[in-house]
């Protein structure tokens, strides 16, 4: 009886023990395992196509590369909420510094407290460690497109360099799907990517290919971008399709695309 009467001691002293040393503890940094919302931009996207299916005019807010800049990051939100004029908003990726889950939650709730629909392209930066991964359950696919006041929007994953050029970035049959696809619901497109051509992240063995299959999205209106934390508008093929770079938080400005049945403005936006 004494054995088990000192087992049983030494039970509980291990229990109390590895209880009082729980906090020594910590999940992986990159396990993947999310608390809260997740699956974002699907949900988003489906808002943003219920409300603005019949719209003939839409304002667009652009930010991008908040990474851990999140001060900037929630200053930006509130700026975007004091407005009464935007419609949705396109964050155009590095949404996280080394793409740990932490910083995808962290980034989640700031960009959660907007007051209106958003989506999420991926960065280079939110490819870190498990960081593609995390983008996918949180996020979703990473080429995606949705369809608002008869303007598609082509979201493309453009982060080349991540997958060591073994991928198909960009992926040119993604691009050809949705030349055509839904092509009854619009009649414009915006591209939109995280790495332009010719940056350091875009596969620029491609860049020429890459301009070629621009020209069959039926009224091509623009391009935007992040990735190089400025605000910048160019000619890179040097053809007149304009290009232009969303900035980074930090930066504390982003851009306001305004579409109506004429054409767009773009608007650069300091806070």
């Amino acid at each position: 009886m004494k054995w088990r009467k000192n087992c049983l001691w030494l039970c509980i002293l291990l229990a109390v023990t590895l209880s009082a040393c729980s906090d020594m503890f910590d999940t992986h940094p990159y396990d993947v395992n999310f608390k809260g919302e997740t699956g974002i931009n699907n949900r988003q996207m489906a808002e943003i196509e219920r409300r603005f299916a019949d719209r003939d005019t839409l304002r667009i807010a652009f930010i991008s590369d908040t990474h851990l800049w999140m001060s900037d990051a929630r200053d930006e939100v509130a700026d975007i909420n004091h407005r009464a004029d935007i419609d949705f908003v396109i964050h155009c990726g590095d949404l996280t510094d080394t793409g740990t889950t932490k910083e995808y939650e962290w980034s989640r709730d700031i960009l959660g407290g907007l007051r209106y629909p958003f989506v999420a392209l991926v960065g280079n930066h939110d490819f870190l460690g498990t960081g593609d991964q995390a983008y996918n359950v949180m996020y979703g696919a990473m080429d995606f497109s949705f369809i608002a006041a008869r303007v598609k929007f082509v979201c493309l994953n453009t982060n080349a360099t991540e997958y060591d050029y073994m991928a198909a970035v960009p992926n040119f049959d993604f691009m050809e799907e949705e030349f055509t696809k839904d092509s009854a619901r619009f009649d414009r497109t915006v591209i939109v990517m995280h790495a332009p051509p010719y940056s350091d992240q875009f596969n620029n063995n491609v860049c020429k290919a890459f301009r070629r299959y621009l020209d069959f999205f039926p009224g091509l209106m623009c391009c935007v971008y992040g990735h190089n934390h400025s605000d910048k508008v160019d000619e890179i093929y040097g053809d007149g399709l304009l290009f232009y770079g969303i900035d980074c938080a930090q930066h504390r400005n982003y851009r306001i695309m305004t579409i109506t049945p004429d054409g767009y403005e773009m608007e650069q936006i300091r806070y």
